[in-house]
């Protein structure tokens, strides 16, 4: 851009947007003036540039004070164009060429010019005058001299302007006519210069001209261009050329003295010329960054009259030396404010916004100049280049301080940006500046908690209103952001709203309760809290109160039933568990530690006999239980807790002795030696007898049943199972006269069962009229095995034979020796008669009394290396039965003796005190052990009924089918 100089303030000198192509009114993209805004200012929204209320002179402005040039005198400005939000910067330069106007009046160096002429000079003798000066230049400069003369002196005198290599006008005064100092000896003109301005200005000066002597020669210069280099900072004195001239006069006209010609202020102020030696030398120190080039000319004059000149131009080139540090000057950029060294940037800003201007320079140049720039320390910013352009110059260079990494309030508030630059100088150089940069907070930061969950134990029975916990969370924010407040929420757990029973302080987050709490109704409430801070938008944390409610000892003990009762079988082992009780405490802890204790019942019925566990409730006995001696105990049950003062309650335990199968059938009728006279003319169903038996046991344990194992074999009598009638079921015949012996067995239905058996004896006949054989054969059958079957007349089948001998010969004959052959065996039988009965003979045993079992004796076994046979009557101990002298049977011997005749019988062990006979006797029959219950018997009655029989009269067995033996030596076989 071009603008004049001087105008007044808000001249449009352009629009930026238009030049650079950009469309503008949306106000989504603005102008900022990063620099130049002195002289200079643009519209934010249009891009217009004007000037400011300052006047910009062109010849005052320090970057135009060496200037010659009209193009060369400019104003540089920097303007930002801005996207929107900042999302974007684009930098431009711009130059605004400050124009000259004419507002300088060209002057001469002092109003009186003296100029020396010697006479006799011939017409058109040049003398060059004294040359005005003028700030302005161009057209503006000086354009023409002017001589004002009276016309009468006209012909003496001439201005005329010559142009000077240098593009300057050199104003000559031209001898026109002749000269004599008699005549006259000086002239006094006016000189205007004027230059060419529009309106033009003007100034003249006196022009006293002096005739003198003649001067013919003038000074000559060895060269009419001295040119040299100095180092800038040069210390005054140093001697930097020495300019020579010379001059063929002699004398005065011949000594030349050296000044300075058309050379600047600055000039004549930095250098010395000796007028003598015309040595140049340093005045005072040069600094090129100032000046770095000086251009003069040097006039060497002769002291003639009028002396002469000669003219040199000295051209000094200032050489730079590395002594200035590189300036760094952080400017803002767009709208991030930055103002005494202090940038505020809010911490969400994007990475890579650039929030500063950095602009570096180093006034040496070449490689002096060339300055490297960084940010040193751990910061989250680095710089940038404003602008890729290869026409920088290398000693003046701009970046954009952009950010790195995400900036964060809570981390780091401040940084301290220290931009470090060094030139490339030898010794280098480097200076730094600081930007404080101040991040601002935005509310990124929620309320945070220090626990997720703040579990509280509280005690039941509170006031309400009493405080249960503070929360207190924080905000990492500052502020209006960290400012929260709280609030109750139900749990996400939990659809029960808090504000029922519990309140918080929105300020301090008190947790206050506003009910009674019961912790055996409810032990633990859930819920949470909410902080909110105030910011926009509010961010807002939660955490979870888990509030336990702690325990009071306000609960008894209470059993799970006032009265506990169990069922425990008998026999059970001593320290066994008989039951257990249950016992709850509401409260918790040391309140709910039970301590159980038994106390006694009803005429300390438990006293001694049972203990509990005080941790599981289980209840033991020290003895064992007899059903049939106690039934049934009641005691109590204490139970303390451990709370103070402490708490109890008692529940009452009734224990029922269950029944085990453990005692056999009794059978109380008939006894095994009593017997039953039945008629032949007895109907079917005619009751012969009733077995009666009973079970100390109860229940099933004690439910009899009744059979007929054996002596039956006609199948002439049935026995009621339930009710042990036995009954006549068949028709009575001949051949059923006689004894028959049935063997009955009593099963209760206990698991296993224990059974009974016993012997019922039925004598058919028409009268009793020998009961003294009816008794002995009664007595004989309790010495016949089992297994052999007593029933009716054993000669029926005999006498049918005999009737079927007479009839013929030979079965008579065959009768007879039958007969003998019976009546041999009969004999051979009665030589045996140790161990069976016969009639009138007196046993040398005692019948009671147990015989000594020869232990060093063992069983003979037969030739097929079989054992002995077994005893027949493995359970009978006694059977009793009146002899006919009154004497008494003697006993039973449990093994049978290997002769095929009767088997004799021997007791094993102890008499009739043993509690366990059958335990001691062994059996090979098929019938089962059986166990004989002994009673004292009752002795010398003849007839004595079952029920006054001793209890051998029962037979006892584990269950077993009874196991029967074989004997042929029988009476009845």
């Amino acid at each position: 851009y071009r603008l004049a100089e001087e105008g007044p303030a808000d001249i449009r000198i352009g629009n930026v947007a238009s030049d650079l192509g950009i469309v503008t009114g949306s106000g989504e993209v603005t102008f900022s003036l990063e620099s130049g805004s002195d002289y200079l200012k643009i519209d934010n929204m249009t891009g217009e540039l004007s000037t400011t209320e300052r006047r910009i002179d062109r010849e005052k402005l320090p970057q135009c004070q060496m200037i010659f040039d009209e193009n060369e005198c400019f104003l540089d400005f920097e303007v930002s164009v801005i996207g929107p939000s900042q999302s974007w910067v684009d930098l431009f330069e711009g130059r605004v060429i400050i124009l000259d106007i004419n507002d300088n009046t060209p002057t001469f160096p002092s109003p009186v010019l003296t100029l020396t002429v010697e006479e006799n000079r011939p017409v058109g003798t040049l003398y060059l005058l004294p040359t005005a000066t003028d700030r302005d230049f161009g057209r503006n400069g000086i354009e023409r001299y002017e001589l004002l003369q009276e016309p009468a002196r006209s012909s003496v005198f001439e201005l005329q302007v010559a142009d000077t290599l240098d593009g300057e006008k050199q104003p000559q005064l031209i001898v026109k006519g002749a000269l004599d100092r008699e005549q006259r000896d000086s002239y006094e003109l006016s000189l205007r210069v004027r230059d060419g301005g529009d309106p033009a200005r003007s100034s003249q000066a006196i022009l006293r001209v002096l005739i003198t002597d003649v001067n013919d020669n003038s000074p000559r210069f060895e060269k009419s261009v001295y040119e040299a280099d100095l180092a800038e900072n040069s210390s005054p004195g140093t001697p930097i050329l020495q300019l020579r001239a010379t001059d063929l006069d002699v004398g005065v006209n011949g000594q030349i003295e050296y000044v300075f010609g058309a050379a600047t202020e600055s000039v004549r102020r930095l250098l010395r010329l000796d007028e003598t030696s015309g040595w140049l030398s340093v005045l005072h120190r040069i600094d090129r960054e100032e000046v770095n080039q000086l251009r003069f000319t040097v006039m060497a004059r002769d002291r003639g009259q009028p002396p002469k000149t000669d003219k040199a131009t000295v051209v000094l080139n200032i050489r730079d030396e590395n002594d200035n540090v590189p300036t760094i000057d952080i400017r803002k950029i767009g709208r991030i404010p930055l103002r005494d060294g202090v940038a505020s940037v809010a911490e969400d800003v994007l990475v890579d916004t650039p929030i500063a201007l950095v602009q570096v320079s180093d006034r040496d140049q070449g490689e002096n100049g060339v300055v490297t720039c960084t940010v040193v320390g751990d910061v989250p910013f680095q710089l940038k280049p404003a602008s890729e352009g290869e026409g920088e110059p290398q000693n003046k260079r701009k970046y954009f301080l952009h950010t790195s990494a995400p900036l964060d309030y809570e981390a780091v508030r401040d940084y301290n940006v220290v931009i470090v630059a060094v030139d490339s100088g030898s010794p280098s150089l480097s200076s730094n500046n600081s930007l404080l940069v101040r991040v601002g907070d935005t509310n990124d930061n929620p309320p945070m908690f220090s626990q997720a969950v703040l579990e509280v134990s509280f005690p039941e029975n509170n006031l309400p209103g009493e405080r249960v916990a503070t929360v207190v969370a924080t905000d990492a924010d500052s502020g209006k952001n960290a400012e929260i407040t709280y609030s109750l929420e139900a749990s996400p757990l939990s659809s029960e709203a808090p504000g029922s029973i519990f309140s918080i302080d929105p300020d301090s987050g008190d947790v206050s309760v506003q009910a009674v709490l019961d912790r055996e109704q409810r032990d633990t409430y859930e819920f949470q809290v909410t902080a909110r801070d105030k910011g926009v938008p509010s961010l807002q944390g939660s955490t979870t109160v888990v509030v336990r409610v702690s325990d009071r000892n306000d609960n008894e003990p209470r059993f799970m039933q006032d009265v506990f009762t169990f069922y425990v079988k008998e026999n059970l082992q001593p320290n066994s568990p008989v039951g257990m009780v249950t016992v709850m405490d509401f409260d918790k802890g040391r309140n709910a530690e039970l301590s159980l204790s038994i106390q006694p019942g009803d005429h300390d019925q438990a006293a001694g006999i049972f203990s509990i566990e005080n941790d599981t409730g289980t209840i033991f006995s020290t003895v064992s239980f007899d059903r049939e001696q106690q039934t049934s105990y009641t005691f109590k049950v204490k139970a303390v807790d451990g709370g103070e003062p402490p708490r109890s309650a008692t529940a009452t335990v009734s224990l029922f002795v269950m029944d085990e199968n453990d005692n056999a059938p009794t059978v109380t009728f008939p006894s095994n030696s009593s017997y039953t006279v039945l008629p032949p003319s007895s109907n079917m169903r005619t009751v012969v007898a009733t077995v009666v038996a009973t079970d100390a046991d109860t229940g099933l344990n004690a439910d009899l049943n009744y059979s007929i194992v054996g002596g039956n074999p006609f199948k002439l009598f049935e026995i009621d199972p339930a009710s042990g009638v036995v009954s006549l079921v068949g028709k009575l015949a001949p051949k059923h006269y006689g004894l028959h012996r049935l063997v009955v067995q009593v099963n209760d239905s206990g698991q296993p069962p224990q059974s009974t058996t016993a012997l019922l004896h039925v004598f058919v006949n028409e009268s009793l009229s020998n009961a003294t054989v009816v008794e002995s054969q009664v007595a004989r059958s309790l010495h016949t095995p089992l297994a052999q079957d007593i029933a009716g007349d054993p000669s029926y089948e005999l006498s049918k034979q005999r009737l079927s001998i007479v009839i013929g010969v030979v079965a008579g004959i065959m009768t007879v020796i039958l007969l003998i052959l019976v009546v041999v065996m009969a004999r051979y039988c009665r030589s045996k008669g140790k161990h069976g009965y016969e009639a009138g003979k007196k046993d040398h045993e005692d019948f009671f009394t147990p015989q000594q079992h020869d232990k060093a004796k063992k069983p003979k076994k037969d030739k097929k290396g079989k054992k002995g046979k077994q005893p027949l009557y493995s359970s009978i101990v006694t059977v009793e039965a009146s002899k006919p002298n009154g004497q008494r049977y003697d006993s039973v011997n449990e093994k049978l003796s290997d002769s095929p005749g009767m088997g004799r019988y021997r007791s094993v062990n102890g008499g009739p005190g043993s509690p366990d006979l059958a335990r001691h006797y062994k059996s090979s029959s098929p019938l089962p052990t059986v166990q004989l219950h002994p009673q004292s018997p009752t002795a010398g009655k003849k007839h004595q009924a079952v029920q006054d029989l001793p209890p051998a009269n029962t037979f006892v067995g584990a269950g077993d089918n009874i196991s029967i033996g074989s004997d042929h030596c029988s009476e009845y076989s």
